[in-house]
């Protein structure tokens, strides 16, 4: 069987796992961690990056951060994974679901503005498969009301938006290195902040809600509790495991280009045919690759797709399925027909794999499953 996802191992990983116990400082802050973060804030550009145990706990931190209150109102697509509305609901909030693009599966801009009201305390944009949203009109529209946007990036750390890094345009970004992400250390995750004035607020947080990050720059004689907080470092022995990734990551980019655009250019006259939509990616968008996905003409041909290719030895998956139709989300009111796009691609979507230790014996397999259905 051609596996969906292998994690990636790129060689130094058990090296730095052993040094990190050497070091005697396996929690969170080591030496590992700090490595990690001075890593991505010097190539992202970002004035503070923390890792954190996962994604979730990242995404937390902002509804933290932005003080998310009982009442609020957080403007979410429906298409995304349940910890994106997760860590917002925990506060309190309302999320308000908005529909995809049918084209890059993602926040549907042109209709953004309507669902603004005076409850709205942020924005969170998802950049689907690593292909970035529409984020000019997006913080255009954010600014004029003064919201804050947060990026989940789980998909696209490394991807851009005309020349931007994604997690770098709104105020704050998280990034997600589970086992199934592009960079990985089993579980784990990162918050990027742009922002400034919320750096010390976001120390304070992630350390339980004492300034004990200021306790250890010298900058106070001793540490207390000064705030609400939780527990949101990321061990050092998953750093060591992180950062040997993280730093050669444009030779895992690169790995899972060419896997992708094989993928796009040897399916094209197939799915063509087929009425099989592929990946769309606008002009100016630099892709983090995380993804390559095949929209089936409907739900049957989708499940048939995925039968068809097990038979043939490769295992897909699909993805999604729409909040507002959740157990959850029927309580915010959503119900059958809210978000047609949304409905439509859960129904008719399949990934199909992408791996770094992905060869071509492997591609061949999986090209000619999918070109024989």
């Amino acid at each position: 069987m051609v596996d969906f996802n292998k994690p990636c191992i790129v060689g130094k990983e058990y090296e730095y796992i052993a040094d990190s116990i050497r070091e005697a400082h396996i929690s969170g802050d080591g030496k590992y961690s700090k490595l990690c973060h001075s890593l991505l804030e010097k190539e992202l550009g970002v004035k503070r990056v923390l890792t954190t145990p996962s994604c979730s706990h990242a995404l937390e931190m902002t509804a933290l951060l932005l003080d998310i209150k009982p009442g609020d109102e957080v403007i979410i697509p429906d298409f995304t994974f349940v910890s994106t509305v997760n860590a917002f609901v925990l506060r309190g909030a309302t999320p308000v679901f908005i529909d995809i693009r049918p084209d890059t599966l993602n926040m549907d801009e042109t209709r953004l503005e309507e669902l603004i009201t005076e409850k709205t305390r942020a924005i969170v944009p998802v950049h689907y498969a690593g292909i970035a949203c529409e984020m000019d009109t997006i913080m255009s529209i954010a600014n004029r009301h003064g919201i804050p946007v947060v990026e989940d990036n789980a998909h696209g750390l490394f991807g851009k938006y005309k020349n931007r890094w994604l997690g770098t345009i709104g105020c704050m970004a998280t990034q997600s290195f589970h086992e199934t992400k592009n960079f990985t250390c089993g579980e784990g995750g990162a918050i990027l902040i742009n922002d400034p004035a919320l750096i010390e607020k976001a120390e304070i947080i992630r350390e339980k809600g004492t300034n004990r990050s200021r306790f250890f720059r010298g900058q106070v004689d001793k540490y207390t509790w000064v705030s609400v907080g939780s527990s949101y470092l990321l061990s050092d022995i998953l750093a060591g495991f992180l950062y040997a990734q993280l730093e050669v990551w444009q030779e895992i980019q690169a790995k899972r280009k060419w896997i992708w655009q094989t993928y796009h250019s040897e399916l094209a006259a197939w799915a063509k045919s087929k009425g099989v939509v592929t990946p769309s990616v606008p002009e100016g968008i630099d892709p983090s690759w995380h993804i390559y996905y095949l929209l089936l003409p409907d739900l049957e041909q989708r499940q048939a797709m995925i039968t068809h290719l097990k038979d043939a030895g490769v295992n897909s998956v699909f993805h999604y399925l729409p909040l507002h139709l959740s157990e959850k989300g029927r309580e915010y009111g959503g119900k059958p027909g809210d978000m047609p796009v949304t409905e439509s691609v859960s129904d008719r979507l399949v990934r199909l794999p992408l791996y770094y230790d992905m060869g071509e014996l492997e591609m061949e397999q999986v090209l000619n499953a999918v070109t024989s259905f």
